[in-house]
């Protein structure tokens, strides 16, 4: 990349989820050493510290059966949109390491609204093994982490997809929703009516990694300033990253994964970038929290030779 200036963010929030643990995610990448190393790249990290985020446990209630806890998600969303916003206002690449991928609605919502001002666009390549794109009328849980993609291409609870006063956050013609292979019935329809341009792991599994990542870049880049990426770490298989908040098998392998990652990095179009999901608590010593940290320095232009 050709700025090298990061501000790294962590959003420990883990009430969209409905298994607790991906809170710790942001200290567990910290733990693997991700300032360390991604200055050992030649990159100036400012690290941030976290965003404030409320506690289940001081919580009276969970609010809105069909979308639980949607008020403080939607808090925490929109300081942490405040503060990606910022970095790019000061010349810095947002890292954001969640946490939930709620999270992402605020991410998203604070890099679009940067570009917004100069009249442009971005673009959205999200990484994910599930679709995100359940709303509340179709969430068989009511968890918020199976919305946020929905609430970026403007169709999600209003508190989140109306965020900073404008819908949608991203066209969704200019969204690539890559790596889905675990989504709920009725979600499949919403995917298959929304605009998003998804490619499953099937179609992975019979075109390749390299061809599947070209194809969602362009996506994302088309028209657009560039893209926010948003991964989250259960598009590995569990083989390789058994600590995520909800594994499921089948996913990308290691090489995989690094491979889209470089080729992100090779395309140049890349803005801003967050990295979800990580649960320590069913972690085995550390390791995907590992692994998340070495997809970053890919994603950032670590090299083989």
């Amino acid at each position: 990349m050709t700025n090298r200036a990061i501000a790294v963010i962590g959003a420990p929030l883990d009430l969209g989820a409905g298994r607790r643990g991906v809170d710790m995610g942001p200290s567990a990448m910290r733990v693997a050493g991700l300032g360390r190393r991604l200055g050992a790249l030649g990159y100036d990290v400012a690290d941030l510290g976290n965003v404030p985020v409320a506690q289940a446990e001081s919580l009276a209630d969970e609010g809105p059966h069909d979308a639980k806890y949607l008020p403080q998600i939607a808090a925490t969303c929109e300081r942490l949109g405040e503060l990606t916003g910022q970095a790019l206002a000061n010349g810095e690449t947002p890292l954001v390491l969640g946490g939930d991928h709620s999270i992402a609605v605020g991410t998203v919502a604070g890099i679009s609204r940067f570009f917004r001002e100069s009249t442009r666009k971005i673009g959205l390549l999200w990484i994910d093994a599930h679709a995100d794109m359940n709303t509340p009328q179709s969430s068989p849980s009511g968890n918020v982490h199976g919305m946020p993609l929905a609430c970026c291409i403007g169709i999600g609870p209003e508190p989140l997809a109306r965020m900073f006063g404008f819908s949608p956050k991203v066209d969704p013609a200019n969204v690539a929703l890559l790596g889905i292979r675990d989504l709920d019935k009725t979600e499949r329809e919403i995917v298959r009516n929304s605009g998003v341009h998804a490619i499953t792991m099937r179609e992975i599994d019979e075109r390749g990694m390299r061809a599947a990542i070209g194809e969602a870049i362009a996506v994302a880049t088309k028209g657009t300033a560039g893209f926010h990426l948003s991964f989250d770490m259960d598009f590995v298989d569990p083989q390789y990253a058994p600590g995520v908040g909800t594994p499921v098998r089948g996913g990308a392998t290691y090489r995989e994964a690094h491979l889209a990652m470089e080729v992100i990095c090779d395309s140049g179009g890349m803005l801003s970038i967050e990295v979800v999901e990580v649960n320590p608590v069913i972690d085995e010593v550390n390791r995907t929290a590992d692994l998340a940290v070495e997809l970053i320095l890919s994603a950032m232009g670590k090299k083989i030779l």
